[in-house]
C-alpha cells in the first residue's frame, strides 16, 4: 500500500480566529480543499478536522488541528503514526510574523523559528525532517496600523487580528500561489517547488 502524503495547516479553531494572521495555515488548506472538491469531517480521534482524496496515484490527507496553535504537535504526530506517514512526506503550512506579507517559502526541513505551532509538531514528531511552508504575514510596529515594513517582537495581537481590507487582494493571490506549490511539492518534490514558487507574490498595481 501507497504512503499517504499528510499536508496540515496550522492554525486556531473557531469563528473568533476566521482568516486571522495566524490562521493563515487554514486558509491555504481550505483553498486547496475547495480546489480538490474534498470536504472537512471532525476526527475526535485525532483531534482534527480531516479530509482526504487521492491526486495522480498519491493519497493525500488534509489536517487542520482542532489543539490550538500551541499543542498543534498532538494531533499531528497522532495522525501520522496511525497512518504511518513519515516525516518526508509531511509538509506543514503555517503563518511567518519574519516575513512580509506576500513573501512565499518551502523548505524540506528547518527549524521552528519560534513559532510555537512548528515548536510542538517537532516535540511530537521527534524531528526538524519534515517539509514547511511559510506564508508571511509580517510584523507591526504598536499603534501603526496600516504602515508596512515596522518590526516588532510583542506581536501577539497583531497576528491574531484578521487582515486588511487593503490587504485582501495580496492574500488571494498569496493562498492560490500556495496552493500551486503544494501541488508542485507533491508531484515534483520540495527542489523544484521551492525553485518555481518561494519569493515575493505582487498584487497589482
Amino acid at each position: 500500500m501507497e504512503t499517504p502524503y499528510l499536508i496540515v495547516g496550522l492554525g486556531n479553531p473557531g469563528r473568533h480566529y476566521a482568516r486571522t494572521r495566524h490562521n493563515a495555515g487554514f486558509m491555504v488548506l481550505d483553498r486547496l480543499a475547495r480546489s480538490w472538491r474534498v470536504e472537512w469531517r471532525s476526527d475526535k480521534k485525532f483531534q482534527a478536522h480531516v479530509a482526504r482524496t487521492e491526486r495522480d496515484g498519491r493519497k493525500i490527507i488534509l489536517c487542520q488541528p482542532d489543539t490550538f496553535m500551541n499543542a498543534s504537535g498532538e494531533a499531528v504526530a497522532a495522525l501520522a503514526n496511525f497512518q504511518k506517514i513519515p516525516p518526508r512526506h509531511v509538509l506543514v503550512v503555517v503563518d511567518d510574523a519574519d516575513l512580509l506579507l506576500g513573501q512565499l517559502r518551502l523548505r524540506p526541513d528547518g527549524r521552528s523559528g519560534g513559532h510555537h505551532g512548528l515548536e510542538s509538531i517537532e516535540s511530537h514528531l521527534g524531528t526538524r525532517e519534515y517539509a514547511r511552508q511559510r506564508i508571511g504575514i509580517g510584523r507591526q510596529e504598536p499603534g501603526t496600523a496600516g504602515t508596512p515594513g515596522q518590526v516588532h517582537r510583542e506581536i501577539s495581537g497583531y497576528v491574531l487580528s484578521p487582515f486588511r481590507a487593503e490587504e485582501k487582494e495580496l492574500v488571494e493571490k498569496v493562498l492560490q500561489k500556495a496552493c500551486d506549490q503544494i501541488e508542485c511539492w507533491l508531484a515534483e518534490g520540495a527542489a523544484k517547488a521551492m525553485n518555481r514558487h518561494n519569493g515575493a507574490v505582487k498584487a497589482e498595481s
